[in-house]
């Protein structure tokens, strides 16, 4: 993992526009109409309405879709007692991972209140806002009865994340670690180091699932919780053991089955592990430095089954693989409350999707993953795209079943879509490249590794743990722009091609190059001098396989590269003409756009390959192509110039490919707006389907298109320029790419070159 900085950290929350969250708006808003309708005198009627009937408030207001974050910043993360307004960051940034993940609304309160009462008459007070409320971050014992309170006065969800996201997620992950293990719940001896609001609710729920209270010994910071000691709270009691052979940690561990450890780091040695069960299942989740860390076990017991709450290790417990997609089944549902049947349907939910095959970017034929349900793959990834869909709709199923639901979901199979295009406008194509990338880091050659952006992206890439980076430049000029910028070069491999020491390999690259162009006039002594150059000597480690992907372009000229590309690597065998294309995730949808790098001015030979490169590429994202090749006129109107060329390419795409859906020439308002092209045109190959792929007529258009995107949406995601067509995995950026945009690249680079792997059986 990248390491965090007390000076990176602030300056992300202070950047910009203070804070990590803000309120837009939904309704249109530029006109004195607009204002009426919004404001007075219009709203008078929504409220009329509520007053006659309060439900309606869910249907004129966002209450449906507003969740509150609430602390008293009593136990904030590790931090403890720190305030009300300290906690605030971390309730602003469960806002964001509640809109991110689940396309939830967020107000963040903090109340500065510690008396429970009080704090319980407070949220009450501000609760018709709401459509749910999570607590966050409220110290126990105090948040037990704050929780139960509010859940039994209150109409709407109430859930403290701290104790039952928790609680949620392991039990997912002992239920399939049991799995694994071959063993039985009720049969499982379980030890608990811990005894706060999160230990308590993992063990109770546990309990739920089919755990026996007299297999169960918890712990706290006096040692064993049993029934002889008299300072123990309500629900601490609930699992005192009759036991009183053990008092300690080390003595309860023997013979254990499942270690659940919610306390502190390093209190669990490698000897208490080995003193455990066959196949013992170990969840250290304490944060950020676990009971035991995931070596240390592994090494004391190779057959352990390891849980931790860390990103960097398997099986990570982290909360928000539930909190997002519980309170989206609920709010769904206008559910009155979430109550232990749709916990358990999110525990089921969560635990059945690590048995699922893991989806990723690359189309289904090539076979790219590799994670697959057993020891080091029993939770699903947070990033896992199913969870919105699995586990909201199986907490709305409970939430209708078990009668806590005020409004039933009819069309699952609608409700499911629903779902999915509710957050087809986020960065989920980003986070799933960089999931698949990380599975198989490949070996990247970053061109120019003196340009800051560049060396700022592989250090970037390597942190993201999506590539082994290698690095082209002066390594002592690369070493200070390094100190300079304050960015470690560990893991960084810098190669100085133009080092005396690098003459050999320049040889043998030059004498390799020479030989296959040997036909078309090229000599040892002019291929010896190209490879001084960053990209004919980094093109060549891709050819000879001492790399696997390549990235060049911030200080090269397109015309520049292109020729060496051809000439180094060579296009696919099946094309003559190879390009680019530009994804565009926005609100409305994600689009491809192609070429717009390469071809300045297609004929229709070129536009038919270039729509054959793209209909591959959208698929090997996995989409499905639903193509429309653009001009200024549509299907035939004029005669003369580009747009024949591109209506020969359709004519020719049509007949050869009938299953695919391409038409045009067309103009793009046509293309993107389905109603007016199937009323204008019914006879089109593309009537009653939303169009994802352009393809332009030449250069000019395709670049000017996505950079006046880009310019004016801001919120729009743009991953760009994506090769097509050439034999192996070289990638361009350009002068004004930023280090996102070409993580971005690497990231495809990575899972080009692992897909060319697999084609060639590596």
């Amino acid at each position: 993992m990248a390491k965090i900085t007390k000076e990176a950290a602030l300056l992300y929350h202070s950047q910009g526009k203070p804070g990590k969250i803000e309120v837009v708006p939904t309704k249109p808003y530029s006109t004195q109409t607009d204002l009426s309708l919004a404001y007075s005198p219009g709203v008078a009627e929504p409220c009329l309405e509520i007053e006659k009937n309060p439900q309606d408030a869910y249907k004129y207001t966002a209450k449906g879709n507003l969740v509150a974050v609430i602390s008293n910043g009593t136990a904030v993360l590790g931090l403890g007692d720190i305030g009300a307004l300290s906690g605030k960051p971390v309730m602003e940034g469960k806002g964001l991972l509640f809109k991110i993940y689940a396309g939830i609304d967020v107000f963040d309160i903090e109340v500065n209140e510690k008396d429970p009462e009080k704090f319980i008459e407070a949220v009450k007070a501000i609760a018709p806002t709401f459509g749910g409320i999570n607590l966050e971050d409220i110290k126990a014992p105090e948040c037990f009865e704050i929780e139960r309170r509010l859940k039994e006065e209150l109409d709407i969800p109430v859930m403290h994340d701290d104790q039952h996201g928790t609680a949620i997620i392991s039990s997912a992950g002992l239920v399939n670690a049991l799995q694994v293990a071959g063993k039985k719940i009720e049969e499982v001896k379980i030890v608990v180091n811990g005894a706060g609001a999160s230990a308590v609710s993992c063990t109770k729920l546990y309990v739920s699932l089919g755990a026996r209270l007299e297999n169960i010994v918890m712990l706290d910071s006096k040692g064993v919780i049993s029934k002889t000691r008299t300072d123990l709270n309500e629900q601490k009691r609930y699992f005192a053991t009759d036991r009183t052979d053990i008092h300690t940690l080390e003595e309860a561990i023997k013979g254990a089955d499942v270690f659940l450890g919610l306390s502190k780091g390093n209190v669990l040695s490698q000897d208490m592990v080995r003193s455990m069960a066959p196949s013992p299942i170990v969840f250290a989740l304490a944060n950020p430095t676990p009971e035991i860390s995931y070596e240390e076990a592994m090494s004391a017991r190779p057959d352990v089954l390891m849980a931790t709450g860390r990103s960097d290790y398997p099986n990570q417990i982290n909360n928000v693989i539930g909190f997002p997609y519980i309170f989206r089944g609920a709010l769904d549902t206008q559910a009155k409350a979430i109550n232990e049947e749709m916990k358990i349907a999110a525990v089921h939910a969560i635990a059945n999707l690590a048995k699922q095959p893991v989806p990723d970017v690359v189309n289904e034929a090539y076979h790219v993953n590799n994670f697959t349900f057993g020891p080091e793959y029993f939770i699903p990834k947070p990033v896992d795209p199913r969870l919105i869909t699995e586990v909201s709709m199986a907490v709305a199923k409970a939430a209708m079943e078990s009668g806590v639901a005020r409004k039933n979901i009819e069309d699952w199979d609608a409700y499911c879509v629903q779902l999915r295009e509710l957050m087809g406008y986020e960065s989920k194509l980003t986070r799933q490249l960089y999931d698949t990338a990380r599975r198989n880091p490949q070996r990247v050659v970053f061109a120019e590794g003196s340009h800051p952006n560049m060396l700022k992206a592989a250090v970037e890439a390597k942190s993201e743990g999506i590539c082994h980076p290698i690095v082209l430049g002066n390594d002592e000029a690369i070493e200070k722009l390094a100190k300079e910028l304050d960015l470690s070069l560990e893991g960084i491999e810098i190669v100085n091609l133009r080092h005396p020491d690098e003459a050999p390999r320049r040889e043998r690259y030059a004498r390799i190059l020479s030989e296959k162009r040997a036909r078309e006039g090229a000599t040892y002594e002019e291929a010896n001098d190209k490879m001084f150059e960053r990209n004919y000597f980094g093109m060549m480690m891709v050819e000879t396989g001492e790399a696997d992907a390549f990235i060049t372009g911030l200080y090269t000229k397109y015309s520049n590269t292109i020729k060496v590309a051809k000439e180094v690597i060579g296009i696919q065998p099946e094309y003559k003409h190879f390009g680019t294309m530009h994804i565009l995730n926005s609100k409305k949808g994600t689009y491809f756009l192609a070429d717009t790098l390469i071809n300045r001015h297609p004929n229709a030979e070129t536009l038919i390959d270039v729509a054959k490169l793209a209909a591959n590429t959208v698929r090997f994202f996995n989409h499905t192509p639903v193509m429309a090749m653009l001009s200024y006129s549509n299907f035939g109107a004029d005669k003369e110039g580009s747009p024949v060329s591109v209506h020969e390419a359709v004519d020719y795409m049509q007949q050869n490919y009938p299953e695919l859906a391409i038409d045009g020439e067309m103009q793009v308002n046509f293309a993107m707006n389905r109603e007016m092209r199937d009323a204008k045109y019914p006879f089109t190959r593309l009537k009653g389907k939303d169009v994802n792929t352009l393809v332009f007529p030449n250069l000019s258009s395709a670049n000017s298109g996505y950079k006046l995107l880009q310019a004016m949406n801001t919120d729009m995601e743009l991953i760009g320029p994506i090769q097509m067509g050439l034999n192996k995995p070289i990638h361009f950026t350009d002068f004004e790419s930023s280090v996102r945009d070409i993580v971005n690249i690497t990231a495809v680079a990575v899972i080009d070159a692992i897909v060319e792997k697999k084609k060639a059986g590596k």
